[in-house]
């Protein structure tokens, strides 16, 4: 990964994180009709919180993902680009803890969606690694953790593959589109991960 573009710091975004063959940048206006593309499909929301977007829920959630630019700050949202193609999404934002201070190290979750179109190429494997090397360029960051609905076997290869380890697993633990669904919980520690230790 080249950071070159934006520096170490987490004082602002990164407006560009590059790797071999990605691009993640923040997100601008426009990007919806390229997301609506994967995240207007049913297999793709199948076992996401929100259904399937429409034009105007795309609109919505990237003006909302715009003002995600500062996981310092508690948020970020980046769009994953292949060769100008947009090939999926991620995210990070910081964990609420009632009993953290100004000193406390905090935890970090992270969540993403891919294209079905570009599966099988590694780029879900190689972005997501991208992103959890600036989570962890962030201070006071110790954990990061990655939740998703057990039979969403995708999502739970892939954070086996980049080296998060399965924490728990919550029996029907959600209600999620009318129905009871188990929880899995991945998770890696800074002193883990390669570029944090």
């Amino acid at each position: 990964m080249d950071m070159g573009d934006v520096g170490r710091s987490t004082a602002t975004a990164p407006e560009v994180i590059r790797t071999d063959r990605l691009v993640l940048r923040t997100y601008r206006p426009g990007d919806h009709r390229d997301l609506l593309v994967f995240h207007g499909r049913s297999d793709v929301c199948r076992y996401l919180f929100n259904e399937p977007w429409d034009l105007a829920a795309a609109r919505e959630a990237v003006q909302t993902r715009i003002s995600r630019r500062n996981l310092a700050a508690g948020a970020l949202a980046l769009v994953v680009e292949y060769d100008g193609q947009v090939v999926g999404s991620v995210s990070a934002w910081l964990v609420d803890e009632p009993e953290r201070t100004a000193e406390t190290e905090r935890t970090a979750e992270l969540g993403w969606a891919f294209s079905p179109e570009f599966g099988g190429r590694g780029f879900a494997t190689e972005a997501v690694t991208a992103l959890l090397d600036y989570v962890f360029a962030t201070p006071r960051l110790h954990r990061v953790i990655a939740q998703m609905d057990s039979r969403n076997e995708s999502s739970a290869r892939l954070a086996q593959r980049i080296g998060m380890r399965l924490e728990g697993h919550f029996r029907q633990n959600a209600w999620i589109k009318n129905e009871w669904t188990d929880t899995l919980v991945f998770a890696t520690l800074r002193s883990e991960w390669p570029s944090g230790a």
